[in-house]
């Protein structure tokens, strides 16, 4: 590789960066292609094997998996007040914008999405994760993970720092962003599951240096906001009676 195909290259890196993290995890983070600093309370997402009670290692007969294939066909339905436990994947309880859209057409009960700590096996959390639902005469259990998907254009101006209050000023880079979520809804007395994922949602923003964590945080609480309004409209209509 020449010179100017590897100063080229640099400079593209230089003023492109992109980033991934949890909406669970969704604070300012570094400029690289990692997250940034964790939230105090973050500790990883949930695993679907997990929640599903599936176990990687186990050997399923061919009656066990005739018998989950004909559970399965009768398939999910949710109405309008049907009561729900509430999970988002990595978060104590689930973010407020979702429980306030889904109070919209169902009961919400909350509940935490933080992984436990050496569980003892997939099956013993689903079972009790099914038994916490049971015990509260709620029949559907609903879990969402998502994630936040940016990528940062660093403009000319940002070269032009002649005063540094100035450079902080002059807007100097665009960030688009977008939201993908993953819903799963489980029936707590037969295990039924299914998983969707509903419309993507897209943002995009211009700043400067002094308001580049309000701007990324404003992007974040714009796109979490669409996002759940779908997602319920989705739920709704994916599964109502």
């Amino acid at each position: 590789m020449g010179r100017y195909a590897v100063f080229l290259l640099a400079v593209l890196i230089a003023l492109t960066a992109c980033t991934t993290r949890s909406i669970s995890n969704s604070g300012y983070p570094d400029r690289s292609c990692f997250p940034g600093d964790a939230h105090p309370l973050y500790k990883g997402e949930l695993s679907a094997f997990a929640v599903l009670g599936i176990g990687t290692g186990t050997q399923y007969t061919a009656e066990e998996i005739n018998r989950a294939y004909e559970s399965a066909s009768r398939g999910l339905a949710l109405g309008k007040g049907d009561a729900i436990l509430l999970i988002q994947s990595g978060a104590m309880v689930p973010d407020e914008g979702m429980s306030d859209t889904l109070r919209n057409y169902f009961r919400v009960v909350p509940f935490t999405g933080v992984p436990e700590q050496g569980a003892n096996s997939s099956a013993s959390y689903s079972d009790a994760l099914r038994f916490a639902a049971a015990s509260a005469g709620i029949d559907k259990i609903i879990v969402y993970r998502g994630m936040l998907e940016s990528e940062v254009n660093r403009l000319g101006t940002k070269i032009v720092s002649w005063v540094l209050i100035i450079g902080g000023v002059i807007p100097d880079e665009t960030q688009s962003m977008r939201i993908r979520l993953k819903i799963g809804v489980i029936d707590v007395r037969s295990g039924v599951w299914d998983f969707f994922i509903p419309s993507v949602s897209d943002d995009g923003a211009l700043s400067a240096g002094i308001n580049r964590v309000s701007s990324d945080q404003g992007q974040v609480a714009r796109l979490k906001l669409a996002a759940y309004e779908a997602a319920g409209q989705a739920i709704l209509h994916r599964y109502e009676r």
